[in-house]
């Protein structure tokens, strides 16, 4: 597979040299934890960019690209693999007389190995669990959001046909494509991590690339209430609505935390029970061992074959489905999904982008009327009321965590206004303004309407010691 020449090791001569003038990520520590980490960061991957970009890395790429067998490279690993690319790496810096050091030989395999078999300059933050987003804006520029704030990382690719390279693979990864004639596609990796792509004329300055990673750790409710997502009551009444088989809708704005929280909330769905998850990018993991997960598919060259989320609800109706699962409500869909909850399949969930549960209702209400413009509104809000039972709101805060702010429970009508009252609200401290977002969950301590529903499954006593009644 790989060239005979005689192969000679080089010696090692030193390390990446590193900016002298550059804080080490030490001397900020007690400054500020978050600079720290960025800085180490920005330390552990400095001078990648411009070597991927050096004339030396463009010659050894093309040497090894040019002596390697590709078909004899298929079915092979990573790993099986490293061993011959580091033997054609020495061997072409040491015919074409490159002086590389040993820290810049062990660079340039890991990069020719991410090309190979990874996603490129990126495929490090991929690793790095503290990462939750990961955001190539051209070539130039690669970001990532850790602990809820965004850093400029070091990372860069060699030029914008590489940046598309990436996305392509990506995009054949789950049978879609990505190209001039079909700019815009929304994908997932093989974890599971959801993937946007837009390339130029649609990017002006560069094909960009936004990758929400699949946290690798099992959260649940609980586990969001140890960390402060919300109060432990908050959780626990969540686990009854959801042992209840009420309708749920998470609502919240981008990177807020929906399809976290939807996941944790899908743990109590019973094991008997079998559910249908419906998705633009598959990303949901359920737990349970009776899933059926759909997928929506884009429209061809032709603008043929689309199959959208409103197809699939609708079909999801034959499939004899105890409880509907949408990954997000985004249009016409929501008039097929209210119709599916008011004719018996209870205990279905879905998200939604909103600021408030109120807005979260206004939005369902203009969605309906996208799908069936002669409904009148009063029908269309009494679909909602008898529908959805809460709406969970959950927001990202300034300083990156993300908060359940609200559970809000709708009651009923009352005239042509739909009734809703906060069962916990979390109150912001203003008078304790500082980097870190200060406040207190509290319950309204109310009887909650569904109560008697509560009481059919068993569980009113437990409903009423969560709420502290």
């Amino acid at each position: 597979m790989f060239g005979q020449k005689q192969v000679r090791t080089i010696e090692a001569t030193d390390e990446v040299a590193v900016a002298e003038d550059a804080a080490p990520p030490e001397a900020l520590e007690a400054y500020d934890p978050h600079l720290a980490h960025a800085a180490q960061n920005v330390h552990d991957l400095e001078g990648s960019g411009t070597l991927v970009r050096s004339e030396r890395f463009k010659t050894i790429r093309n040497g090894v690209f040019g002596l390697m067998n590709a078909s004899a490279a298929v079915g092979r690993t990573r790993e099986q693999m490293r061993d011959g690319v580091e033997q054609l790496v020495m061997e072409i810096a040491e015919r074409e007389k490159l002086n590389i050091t040993l820290a810049e030989q062990v660079q340039i395999v890991g990069e020719l190995l991410n090309d190979m078999f990874g996603l490129g300059p990126i495929e490090p933050l991929l690793a790095d669990e503290s990462i939750t987003d990961v955001l190539v804006n051209g070539p130039d520029q690669v970001y990532v959001e850790r602990h809820g704030r965004l850093e400029l990382t070091a990372c860069k690719f060699r030029d914008n046909a590489h940046v598309v390279s990436v996305a392509q693979r990506i995009a054949a990864g789950v049978g879609r494509r990505v190209d001039e004639s079909s700019p815009m596609v929304d994908a997932r990796l093989a974890d599971g991590s959801r993937v946007n792509v837009v390339l130029p004329p649609l990017a002006i300055h560069g094909a960009t690339i936004s990758i929400r990673k699949f946290s690798k750790r099992n959260i649940t409710l609980h586990r969001m209430a140890q960390q402060g997502n919300m109060s432990l009551q908050m959780a626990n009444v969540l686990k009854l609505a959801s042992t209840c088989r009420l309708n749920i809708i998470v609502s919240g704005g981008t990177g807020s935390g929906k399809t976290t929280l939807l996941n944790a909330l899908s743990h109590f769905i019973g094991l008997g029970e079998r559910t249908i998850t419906i998705e633009d990018a598959a990303e949901l993991q359920l737990v349970q061992p009776h899933v059926v997960s759909l997928e929506t598919r884009p429209e061809n060259a032709e603008g043929l074959g689309g199959v959208a989320q409103r197809d699939l609800v609708r079909n999801a109706l034959r499939m004899r489905p105890d409880r509907i699962i949408l990954g997000e409500t985004r249009g016409p869909e929501a008039f097929d999904v209210l119709q599916a909850i008011n004719t018996g399949h209870d205990g279905s969930m879905t998200t939604i982008h909103a600021n408030t549960p109120r807005d979260g209702i206004t939005r369902l209400e203009s969605m309906v009327m996208m799908a069936n413009g002669n409904l009148p509104l009063m029908s269309i809000r009494r679909q909602i009321a008898s529908a959805v039972h809460l709406i969970v709101q959950v927001e990202r805060m300034r300083d990156g965590m993300r908060r359940v702010t609200r559970i809000t429970e709708l009651v009923g009508m009352e005239g042509d206004v739909i009734i809703t009252q906060d069962l916990f609200t979390f109150r912001y401290d203003a008078s304790a303004y500082s980097e870190e977002v200060k406040g207190v969950y509290e319950s309204a301590q109310l009887r909650p309407a569904f109560a008697a529903r509560a009481a059919y499954f068993g569980l009113e006593e437990a409903l009423l010691e969560a709420m502290r009644i």
